[in-house]
């Protein structure tokens, strides 16, 4: 059977005590409705509750909750066993403390991620054995420095990781440490980006952490930074530091205005970006602001102009279909918004030094 993570809100004044009461109940009749209680996770400070349940379907999760204690989730989302371990530990409830009758759990879903990427700035030939190399030794290393922060590895990919950790201060160091590592090492070919985002496992999205996932991956690739955390993070974090700021020279922390700009533009650059009609003059009348101002703004949040980052986009969209070899170089060109194949080579050359017939 399918395994569902359902999202409760939990009124004022209910305590990990009635969760635990709640669940009791569920196991007590699960049985009638084919369904099977997991394990769930509650967050008093936050008011929030995450039930996992195996059940034949999201209907079987509502009418097992209706009967047992009438609490309904506001959202239930199909989720894999295997991805929920490794975001947040455990798909089980832990073990009952001697001598109580009712496991009470007082154990927030509430995560930091990091997402780690590691990018080539040029493509020379010659030199992507020693980058090859190199980007082993950083896979090693965050490898061993996860764990070590108390955090889990979710996700690796060629050249991303994604890292999920209950503490937002661990999360931090982390993330500090291995830019630390890069700065040591002599690459001046590569370049390590980190993002760091927070939240809860279920939203309005299918996917588990999907709005923070993509929040932490937006900070990592396209914000002007090398080390870039959300505003939730940030306050997290000084709170429990006492008030003190993090180091701004090497963390760029966004406003709640900045990330929503962040978003709007990449929403709204992810439905047109291939469109050879994209232009400033389209973002501007998308979000609002006029030339000079939407000009600021992206130089202060992104690090570029609205045209370099309109091309840079569409570049690093051509990167991954030359890597595929499913099309040509002249259907690439026009699948990503350019008006010629030999101007997208110019401009391919120009970002990654060297042509796309010779990268390929």
């Amino acid at each position: 059977m399918p395994i569902f993570m359902d999202f409760h809100d939990l009124p004022d004044g209910v305590s990990a005590k009635h969760v635990a009461e709640m669940h009791q109940a569920d196991l007590d009749i699960e049985h009638k409705y084919n369904c099977r209680g997991l394990t769930y996770w509650c967050d008093e400070k936050r008011q929030t509750a995450f039930c996992l349940i195996d059940a034949p379907n999201k209907q079987a999760v509502l009418d097992l909750h209706q009967h047992s204690h009438g609490a309904v989730p506001q959202r239930i989302i199909e989720v894999n066993d295997a991805i929920v371990e490794s975001f947040l530990g455990r798909i089980e409830d832990p073990e009952k403390s001697k001598k109580t009758t009712l496991n009470i759990i007082n154990d927030p879903a509430f995560r930091t991620l990091i997402v780690v990427k590691i990018k080539h700035k040029n493509l020379r030939v010659n030199e992507i054995e020693t980058l090859k190399a190199t980007i082993k030794g950083y896979t090693s290393s965050i490898k061993t420095l996860t764990p070590e922060y108390n955090g889990r590895l979710v996700r690796q990919e060629a050249y991303s990781f994604l890292m999920s950790f209950a503490s937002v201060t661990d999360a931090i160091h982390c993330g500090l440490k291995i830019k630390d590592i890069h700065n040591c090492v002599i690459t001046p070919n590569l370049d390590l980006k980190i993002g760091i985002s927070a939240g809860i496992p279920v939203s309005e999205k299918e996917g588990i952490f999907e709005d923070t996932i993509k929040m932490a991956e937006r900070l990592c690739e396209y914000v002007n930074s090398p080390v870039s955390i959300a505003s939730e993070v940030k306050d997290l974090y000084e709170s429990e530091h006492l008030n003190v700021p993090i180091n701004s020279s090497i963390v760029q922390a966004l406003s709640t205005t900045d990330e929503k700009f962040l978003n709007h533009i990449m929403d709204h650059t992810e439905q047109v970006w291939d469109q050879t009609t994209l232009n400033v003059g389209g973002f501007c009348n998308r979000l609002g602001y006029s030339k000079s101002q939407l000009y600021r703004k992206m130089m202060f949040v992104l690090g570029k102009s609205p045209n370099t980052f309109i091309k840079d986009y569409r570049l690093e969209q051509a990167l991954l279909l030359l890597q595929k070899q499913t099309y040509n170089i002249s259907e690439i060109a026009f699948k990503t918004g350019f008006n010629s194949p030999a101007y997208f080579s110019k401009c391919f050359r120009g970002k990654y030094e060297i042509l796309p017939s010779k990268y390929i």
